[in-house]
């Protein structure tokens, strides 16, 4: 009675799924690369807390909140560079990244 439905449901079901294919493989393609802002945000952010668990450490080892600032300072400044760095490393890395 109904045997065209299989049929139909079947080109409908690989259409959609073509379709679904191009549109992860553009999505990834945008989504391969990080920008610069982003980046620059996560390495921010990243830092805020690394140096709070910087200067909280310095200040329990030298008894000096002063002191346990001043590493901190040096310790936001370098390490900011170097993860900023390291991450844009990465990101030219292929390596771990899945295809669709």
């Amino acid at each position: 009675m109904f045997s065209y439905l299989p049929d139909r449901n079947k080109r409908l079901n690989n259409f959609t799924y073509m379709d679904t294919l191009d549109i992860q493989k553009e999505t990834v393609s945008k989504l391969e690369h990080e920008n610069i802002k982003r980046s620059l945000l996560k390495t921010i952010s990243w830092r805020i807390c690394g140096t709070l668990d910087t200067v909280l450490i310095s200040w329990l080892i030298t008894g000096t909140l002063a002191l346990a600032f001043s590493i901190g300072l040096i310790e936001l400044l370098t390490k900011m560079v170097l993860y900023y760095f390291h991450e844009r490393a990465w990101n030219k890395i292929n390596w771990g990244k899945n295809a669709v």
